[in-house]
C-alpha cells in the first residue's frame, strides 16, 4: 500500500500521527510544508505517491488550501483530509468546495483521527479497484440488436450533460451503462459517485445525499459532505430511484432545478455542479399513478430514457458473456480459465436468468470453483440451470410435460417422444386442421390450441428439427411483422401512435417497416 502523507509544520503533530498509523500497519511519509509535497509529486514516481494526504491549513511557506487545489488538479481521486484549529473552521468548510475528503479539528482525538484516515484509505482503494476494472475489462459486451441500440445511444450522448434515466431489470447492468455515459462525457475527468437509494435506511439517506453539519443530530461530531458535493464537477448515479422516500424526492427535485441544496442542519445553500443519472427496475409511471413518486420529479429525471434488455431478450450474447466471465473469474482466483462445451453454452442460452447478467456472472464464478474438469460440460452446470426444462439440441425435443395437453385435456405422465408427437397430441379431435406443417412459415393448429407462447415453442422446435440455421431471424421477423401490422391496424395506420402504444420510438417503427417491407 502507498504511504499516508502528513503535512504539518508542527513536529509533535507529525510524530503522534506517524506512531499511531504505524501501529495500525499504515505506512507514512511526513513533510514540513506544501513546497516539499509538490516537489515530491513532481518526481513522477506514482508508486511512491500518497494513498491519502493529511494536511494542516496554516503553515509557513504555503497554505493547505492552495496545496489542496494543486493536488486535486494532479490527482483528482486522492482523498485529502484537512487539519484545522476551530478558529480556522470557516476555511476548512470552504475547502470542501475544492474537493477535500473530510476535515480533522485540532486538538483531535487520536483514535478518531486514525479511524478517519483508515476510512479515507478504504475509499481510495475502492476507487483504485474500480479504475483498474474499468481499464482492464471492456465496458460492456453485447452483439444483440437491443444492446447495439444501447451502445448507439451512449455514443449519441457522449458530448451531452443531459439527465438520463436508465430502466431495466435488476442485474441487467444499469451501473455499467451509467459509468460508460460518464466516461464518454465532458465530465470524464470529474468523479463518478454511485449510491443505491434502496440500500440506505430512510433516516440516513438525507445525510448521505446532502451531507450534514456538525451537531445536526446525535453522533454528528464533524461536518460531512454528501454525495452531491463529492460528485461536484462529475456524475452522480442514483440507483433504484423508484424506492426513494417521498419527502426526499422534494429535496432532490429542488437540486435538479437550480443546483442548490442545504446540508442537514445547515443554513447556507451549497451549490453542486453535478450531472444526475438515475436508474430503476420499477415502472415509474405506475408509481406516479399510485402516488408514491412525484410526477414533477419523474419528468425532471425522464429527459432521456435508456432501456436495458433482460438477458433472456439477448440470448445470443450468453456464449460471449459466459466465456468473458470465466476468464475474469479465473484471474480473480489465479487459476487456469475453464473452457465450456457447446452443449453447455446452448443449455445456458435456454435458461431465463431472472438475475440477468449478474446471475450469469455468479454462475461462472460457481463453475470456476465447482466444475470438476477443465472443460465444463452440460452436466456440470449449477442445479438451478439443470432444473429448468429446456429444448435439447438433438433431433428429439424435450417439451415440458405441463405445457402439453392431450385430446382429453389431461397431462401426459411420460415424456413426449418428439415434436411431431407433441403436435399430434396437442390437437383435439374436431379442432381446426393444421394450417401448415411446422417450419414452413405458418402457425400450426397446435400453437392455436396451446396459446401463443407454447405455440411459439413448438414452432421453434419444428424449425430446429428441420435443420434450418436461421431460426432466430425467421421467428423474430415473423413476430415483429405481426406485431407492427396489428399495431398499425389498431391505430388506422398512424405510425407515431402505433409506436407509442408499442413502447418504441418513431424512428424505430419507421426503420422496422422498411426492413420488413411493410410499406
Amino acid at each position: 500500500m502507498k504511504p499516508i502523507w502528513i503535512v504539518d509544520d508542527d513536529q509533535s503533530i507529525r510524530f503522534v500521527l506517524e506512531k499511531a498509523l504505524l501501529r495500525e500497519n499504515l505506512p507514512t511519509r511526513s513533510f514540513i510544508n506544501p513546497q516539499e509535497v509538490l516537489a515530491a509529486l513532481s518526481d513522477g514516481n506514482d508508486d511512491q505517491g500518497p494513498q491519502v494526504l493529511v494536511s494542516d491549513i496554516r503553515m509557513p511557506g504555503g497554505s493547505g488550501l492552495d496545496l489542496l487545489e494543486k493536488v486535486k488538479k494532479k490527482m483528482p481521486g486522492l482523498p485529502v483530509i484537512i487539519m484545522t484549529a476551530f478558529s480556522d473552521l470557516d476555511s476548512a468548510v470552504s475547502a470542501f468546495q475544492g474537493g477535500a475528503f473530510e476535515y480533522l479539528p485540532k486538538p483531535f482525538d487520536l483514535p478518531k483521527a486514525v479511524e478517519l484516515i483508515r476510512r479515507a484509505v478504504e475509499e481510495s482503494q475502492r476507487e483504485e479497484v474500480a479504475e483498474e476494472r474499468m481499464a482492464a475489462a471492456p465496458e460492456m459486451l453485447g452483439q444483440a440488436p437491443a444492446m447495439q441500440d444501447v451502445f448507439r445511444a451512449i455514443g449519441r450522448l457522449s458530448q451531452s450533460n443531459v439527465t438520463v434515466m436508465i430502466t431495466g431489470e435488476s442485474g441487467s447492468g444499469k451501473e455499467l451503462v451509467a459509468r460508460a455515459l460518464h466516461k464518454h462525457s465532458p465530465r470524464a475527468n470529474g468523479p463518478f459517485v454511485a449510491i443505491n437509494t434502496a440500500a440506505i435506511p430512510k433516516d440516513l439517506l438525507e445525510s448521505e445525499l446532502f451531507g450534514h453539519e456538525r451537531g445536526a443530530f446525535t453522533g454528528a461530531q464533524t461536518m460531512r459532505r454528501g454525495r452531491f458535493e463529492q460528485a461536484d464537477g462529475g456524475t452522480l448515479f442514483l440507483d433504484e430511484i423508484g424506492d426513494m422516500p417521498f419527502d426526499l424526492q422534494t429535496r432532490l427535485l429542488r437540486v435538479l432545478s437550480d443546483g442548490h441544496f442545504y446540508r442537514v442542519g445547515g443554513h447556507s445553500a451549497v451549490k453542486a455542479n453535478v450531472r444526475v443519472i438515475a436508474a430503476t427496475h420499477q415502472n415509474l409511471e405506475q408509481r406516479v399513478k399510485e402516488g408514491v413518486f412525484r410526477e414533477d420529479l419523474f419528468h425532471r429525471l425522464n429527459v432521456i430514457r435508456l432501456r436495458l434488455p433482460a438477458l433472456r431478450e439477448r440470448r445470443e450474447d450468453v456464449p460471449m458473456l459466459t466465456r468473458h466471465f470465466l476468464v475474469q473469474s479465473a484471474k480473480q482466483l489465479d487459476v487456469e480459465p475453464k473452457r465450456i462445451s457447446e452443449a453447455a453454452l446452448q443449455r445456458l442460452a435456454t435458461f431465463d436468468f431472472p438475475g440477468n447478467v449478474r446471475q450469469l456472472e455468479n454462475v461462472c464464478h460457481w463453475l470456476t470453483v465447482m466444475a470438476p474438469a477443465q472443460v465444463v460440460d452440460e452436466k456440470d452446470l449449477p442445479p438451478e440451470v439443470l432444473a429448468t426444462p429446456a429444448l435439447r439440441v438433438d433431433s428429439r425435443v424435450d417439451v415440458p410435460v405441463a405445457l402439453v395437453a392431450t385430446a382429453a385435456g389431461s397431462v401426459p405422465t411420460s415424456p413426449v417422444p418428439d415434436a411431431a408427437a407433441v403436435r399430434e397430441a396437442a390437437v383435439p379431435a374436431g379442432a381446426l386442421a393444421p394450417v401448415a406443417a411446422a417450419g414452413d412459415g405458418q402457425v400450426t393448429a397446435a400453437g392455436a390450441s396451446l396459446g401463443w407462447e407454447q405455440g411459439l415453442q413448438l414452432e421453434a422446435a419444428g424449425l430446429l428439427e428441420s435443420g434450418r440455421l436461421d431460426v432466430w431471424d425467421v421467428l423474430i421477423r415473423r413476430f415483429e411483422t405481426k406485431l407492427i401490422q396489428t399495431a398499425l391496424s389498431n391505430t388506422r395506420g398512424r405510425r407515431i401512435e402505433a409506436a407509442h402504444k408499442l413502447g418504441i420510438g418513431r424512428n424505430t417503427i419507421t426503420r422496422k417497416i422498411q426492413e420488413l417491407n411493410l410499406e
